[in-house]
């Protein structure tokens, strides 16, 4: 209750009434507001996006431009290229289309599905040895982080004048004759799904299946744990028993 004065007299108010009639403005315009919160928080038919980049490992190929569903997601790219990720719709029949950077020919196609959440690789390689054609398609990539203190690898071997090879992890303070191949006889060609393997400081060497000569040693590679990586190898010239190159990226951390 309170007092009001009408004519010099003090009369009681219904305080009660009129409290009423604010909580009751306040409660509909929270109703409001809930209602644009919750709009912009549920959007309909939003759908998670689908990440995709391009891995070029062929020799005989030209300068490319790689389209994912008609969207340039590469320019003027050539051997040993691995492009950022690209974010793109998701789609259950993706288009790719590999074309000339100079003409802008189509050069091959391929189609795949790019479904949502997942990461994906475009995949350039060559066909016979020596090369004379190239293909083109797509690779799932690993998209969670890996296991703590644990480092993941995926291997692709496109050294076609080396042939198959073994990997090594060499620990710190280890040589390469104290060490077992983390992975071994890896055939030209294939893409070899992620090792898991003990976090630690190493150098990645690769030597031709068998052998204890090195074609590729790596500079030092600290691994604290979580990381995904993939590494692309090529020649480095083909001629016989060329080194090899190794192209290494992040998948994950």
């Amino acid at each position: 209750m309170r007092t009001m004065r009408t004519n010099g007299i003090w009369r009681m108010g219904n305080t009660r009434q009129l409290t009423l009639t604010a909580l009751a403005m306040a409660v509909a315009s929270s109703m409001v507001l809930a209602g644009l919160l919750s709009g912009c928080v549920n959007v309909a038919g939003y759908t998670q996006p689908t990440l995709v980049r391009v891995i070029d490992a062929s020799y005989v190929a030209p300068a490319i431009n790689v389209l994912a569903e008609g969207i340039t997601i590469a320019g003027n790219v050539g051997q040993g290229t691995i492009s950022p990720y690209a974010t793109l719709a998701a789609t259950t029949s993706g288009s790719v289309k590999i074309a000339n950077a100079a003409t802008g020919d189509s050069l091959t196609t391929t189609s795949n599905p790019f479904l949502a959440g997942r990461q994906y690789s475009i995949y350039l390689t060559d066909i016979g040895n020596p090369p004379t054609s190239y293909t083109v398609s797509v690779i799932t990539d690993q998209q969670t982080a890996a296991a703590s203190g644990h480092s993941d690898f995926r291997f692709l071997n496109q050294a076609i004048g080396t042939g198959a090879v073994d990997v090594y992890m060499v620990p710190n303070g280890s040589t390469l004759a104290q060490s077992i191949p983390l992975v071994s006889n890896l055939a030209v060609g294939a893409s070899f799904n992620y090792v898991d393997f003990a976090s630690q400081t190493v150098t990645m060497v690769v030597t031709p299946t068998g052998k204890t000569t090195p074609s590729y040693t790596s500079s030092t590679i600290y691994l604290g744990g979580g990381e995904v990586r993939t590494v692309l190898l090529v020649d480095a010239k083909l001629t016989s028993n060329p080194p090899i190159l190794a192209y290494m990226v992040s998948d994950v951390n």
